[in-house]
């Protein structure tokens, strides 16, 4: 791999839960910074969570070498140690399927060109980054709210 290491932060929420969900991504390259971010009118906060990362991961061109933040500890804790007990269980958990078997199935294949370190950090804790992500959450479903109160 030549490209510089990557750095991702990711969020996602609902309010309520489940509720208007959105997801927000921080990528950065050397000095270059890349923001994404979406919504769902009904969705739950760990979908949320996942797609942020999926989305994240899908915007790179290339094969990287990623450290990717969450504060999402279903998150972190299910590819980092779930997954290889769901995989080996056909995707059964301990009380049965795997919830958001879908988003798990996205983010390994979004995931698999990449080396990735998978990190928590405390959401709500003053990190720089993870506050951006947070606020481009809210401001993805606020755009939502804005335009469903305007029809």
């Amino acid at each position: 791999m030549t490209t510089p290491p990557v750095t991702i932060f990711t969020d996602g929420g609902c309010d309520p839960n489940p509720g208007l969900g959105g997801w927000g991504a921080l990528i950065i390259i050397g000095d270059k910074k890349a923001e994404l971010s979406g919504s769902e009118l009904y969705t739950t906060n760990n979908r949320m969570e996942l797609t942020a990362a999926i989305q994240a991961l899908n915007a790179l061109s290339e094969p990287s070498k990623v450290t990717l933040y969450t504060d999402s500890q279903y998150m972190q804790r299910g590819i980092e140690e779930w997954m290889p007990k769901w995989l080996a269980k056909n995707w059964r958990g301990s009380s049965g399927p795997v919830a958001n078997q879908d988003l798990w199935k996205e983010l390994l294949a979004a995931a698999k060109p990449h080396q990735i370190m998978w990190r928590w950090v405390r959401g709500h804790s003053g990190n720089l980054h993870n506050t951006r992500v947070d606020w481009l959450v809210r401001e993805a479903r606020n755009n939502v709210s804005r335009k469903r109160t305007a029809n």
